[in-house]
């Protein structure tokens, strides 16, 4: 197996936690409360925001023509989707300019970005882009898992149809095979680095879903 098809199994429990959590099962079926998936746009907002800085970085750092140009389409992409998609949730769920100017990050949002912006300054090429990875892997895997029994009409319909949209899927496959061939190249440890972020990214995306379920802030 590839090197992306052998982490992927590696994390199964993990995404099958991903896939069952209350937030996006009720999300699913439309029952989802307004206030959490409030939170949720709000947070994606900053968090995609920070990421198509990470991007851009990815693209900049890439030793290949590919690389460069992937990783600065998707940084453009990422923008896009907080523009487009955001904001016409913002004007259906109630969130005002003032509140999405204003707002912080939590602790899951900022431990993510954060964690993914220290790679981008601190780590390898290779390990930045597995740890890009799971945002686009995940989030196609749920919307594919989603769309066939969502509820219709759904509340949250264009958020499932945009990740279950077969160009996002060709994307995720695009950017899939830069990380299979950053593998190929590198050594048994630089191999182990790009595991351990790939998990870690991994990990973040429960979380931020977690925290959003239960309108999660900072505690203190």
């Amino acid at each position: 197996m590839s090197f992306c098809d052998t982490i992927w199994e590696e994390v199964a429990p993990l995404r099958q936690s991903i896939l069952a959590h209350p937030f996006l099962a009720e999300l699913a079926d439309g029952t989802l409360s307004p206030e959490a998936f409030r939170h949720y746009i709000v947070q994606d907002s900053l968090y995609l925001a920070e990421y198509a800085r990470v991007l851009a970085i990815a693209a900049a750092r890439a030793p290949t023509a590919a690389g460069r140009m992937e990783f600065s389409d998707g940084a453009k992409v990422a923008v896009q989707v907080e523009e487009v998609l955001h904001q016409a949730f913002f004007a259906q769920f109630g969130v005002t300019a003032d509140m999405a100017r204003t707002a912080e990050a939590t602790p899951e949002c900022l431990g993510y970005t954060s964690y993914l912006a220290s790679l981008a300054a601190t780590r390898s090429y290779e390990e930045l882009i597995a740890g890009i990875l799971p945002c686009f892997w995940v989030y196609w895997e749920v919307g594919c898992a989603i769309k066939p029994r969502a509820s219709s009409p759904n509340p949250y319909g264009a958020w499932i149809d945009t990740y279950a949209d077969p160009s996002f899927g060709a994307a995720t496959d695009r950017v899939r095979a830069l990380v299979d061939e950053a593998a190929a190249n590198g050594t048994p440890a630089t191999r182990a680095a790009m595991k351990t972020a790939f998990c870690n990214a991994t990990r973040y995306e429960w979380m931020f879903w977690d925290s959003a379920h239960r309108c999660a802030g900072w505690p203190i």
